[in-house]
């Protein structure tokens, strides 16, 4: 068998990922696939690349060899593309590729951005991994991406991109059935969920090991499931499981959404772009240096990177939204009101 750049680029999302589950999901594959895949490549090169252990996958000697080969050739071939893809859309017209974690904002962000930009392509694109939307930024797959951080798993963040800090601390909040003996109470104790069973989606970069912390510190050590959050939602409205959620989610007849004593799980919420990245969708951008961080709740701080005309417009459609999720979401709202959050008002024009 030889060895062309789609396994290359397997071997890179294993790396990355550290799982074989993680970089399936990644590749838009099955596990299975990319086992066999990768047993093909070791089998092609005789040798294992990577040694399975019980907490993910890591590279052997010889596996950290060929990576160090591997990367350049898959970059080299992902600017490739890039470039020819981008010579090829400077005729077809204005465009922004978006992509993004999920978020309640994302309808409004959108509707904002099309009422902006009449005749641009505006196109979206989700995934549950914010490190791998990054990497497509940084490759040139997309302009921007409005991705979440949790609290102690920093992202791997490619060099040359530039920052905008939406919320520098977004807590999380819990779901749980509706008959759940906490459902009835205005804010939960971690403790009384000890005996929960717990769902997480281990795809979603540092949502595992950030919950994990934090039950750790608490002396708790519950059940937990691992699947997506789809599958969660059927499993919390009949009371067998509970799960962490943004605070922007929505209650249900069956499921309630409520907030943790002192916050202990928090995410930030940032939006990542290239420079240049804006030029494509026909607004300006002339760019600039250094990051650019908010200092908390929706507070826009200094203009930097991105943020001439289209930086700084792109930015301000997204926090107008996800103001507008929040305020409508009412346990959100009523915690916001607690916490004299800047959210409860609207920026001066």
């Amino acid at each position: 068998m030889e060895l062309e750049v789609r396994h290359l680029r397997a071997l890179c999302a294993i790396a990355d990922a550290g799982s074989l589950h993680k970089a399936a999901r990644q590749l838009g594959m099955s596990q299975p696939s990319l086992t066999t895949q990768l047993r093909r490549i070791e089998n092609s090169l005789g040798a294992e690349l990577f040694s399975r252990e019980r907490t993910g996958c890591r590279p052997t000697l010889l596996g950290h060899s060929v990576l160090s080969r591997a990367r350049p050739l898959v970059a080299g071939m992902a600017a490739l593309v890039s470039e020819a893809r981008a010579a090829a859309d400077r005729s077809a017209g204005p465009r922004l590729r978006i992509g993004s974690t999920a978020s309640r904002a994302l309808a409004g962000w959108l509707r904002r951005l099309r009422e902006r930009l009449p005749g641009t392509d505006i196109s979206l694109q989700m995934d549950v991994s914010a490190n791998a939307l990054l990497r497509q930024v940084a490759a040139g797959g997309l302009d921007v991406a409005f991705v979440h951080e949790v609290e102690g798993c920093p992202l791997r963040v490619p060099p040359g991109l530039d920052r905008r800090v939406l919320v520098e601390r977004e807590p999380q909040f819990i779901s749980l059935a509706r008959d759940h003996p906490a459902a009835g109470r205005q804010i939960v104790e971690l403790a009384d969920l000890a005996g929960d069973r717990w769902m997480i989606d281990p795809t979603v970069d540092g949502e595992w090991d950030g919950l994990r912390r934090v039950l750790g510190e608490a002396g708790l050590n519950p059940p937990v499931l691992h699947g997506d959050y789809l599958t969660a939602a059927s499993l919390i409205a009949v009371g067998e499981a509970i799960a962490p959620c943004q605070p922007t989610s929505v209650p249900r007849e069956d499921m309630v959404v409520r907030p943790l004593r002192d916050d202990p799980l928090g995410v930030r919420l940032l939006l990542f772009s290239r420079p240049g990245a804006y030029e494509g969708a026909g607004i300006a951008d002339p760019g600039g240096d250094g990051d650019s961080d908010s200092g908390g709740d929706g507070d826009s701080g200094d203009d930097g990177p991105g943020d001439g005309p289209g930086g700084a417009e792109v930015y301000t459609d997204l926090e107008a939204a996800y103001r507008e999720a929040a305020l409508q979401a009412v346990v959100y709202r009523q915690w916001l009101m607690r916490n004299k959050s800047p959210l409860l008002h609207a920026p001066a024009a």
